[in-house]
């Protein structure tokens, strides 16, 4: 994972990888706490800063952390909503989450996927590497997925998430 001398910011350093051929790996390292990045994938008005990075406007985040609880993400890109939602499974507070997801928009409907997210720190508590394992119910819906250009949204999407958690950091007592 490429970062600064310093342990700075990782911006851009994303990898995303297949494990199989129904799965998505998404490996990030961020500098910040596990419980800031956390945080700013748990929170509606932390989500809301960064979710859906520079591709349009983010109007909305509703989630209900918990076992059985629901999350739904809506951005507005060129006039047009964009609807995710899905339902947690797992709730482990600065470890670990596990979630269904579904795009409301895709061409004939989606199958939920189930998203594995865990938060692990080092270096003495201000870093955090994600994992973020995403399977999904066929090799169309993964590739399908790959090709949609979620790379350089995630990338995009991370690095305002970083520099959310940073300041996250920065306001903790």
């Amino acid at each position: 994972m490429a970062t600064g001398a310093t342990g700075g910011p990782s911006k851009g350093t994303a990898v995303v990888t297949t494990p199989t051929d129904t799965q998505v790996l998404i490996t990030r390292e961020f500098a910040a706490s596990p419980h800031a990045v956390y945080r700013c994938f748990t929170e509606p008005e932390l989500i809301q800063r960064w979710w859906g990075g520079t591709m349009g406007e983010n109007v909305g985040a509703a989630v209900d952390l918990r076992v059985g609880g629901c999350w739904r993400f809506t951005m507005v890109v060129g006039g047009h909503e964009v609807n995710f939602h899905g339902e947690y499974r797992e709730v482990v507070p600065d470890a670990r989450f596990v979630t269904t997801e579904v795009f409301e928009g895709a061409p004939g409907g989606s199958a939920p996927a189930l998203c594995t997210y865990t938060f692990t720190g080092a270096a003495g508590g201000r870093r955090t590497t994600l994992h973020l394992l995403t399977e999904m119910p066929s090799r169309e819906a993964r590739d399908g997925m790959l090709d949609s250009g979620m790379e350089a949204g995630v990338q995009a999407c991370y690095d305002l998430l970083e520099e959310l958690a940073i300041g996250v950091d920065a306001a903790a007592p």
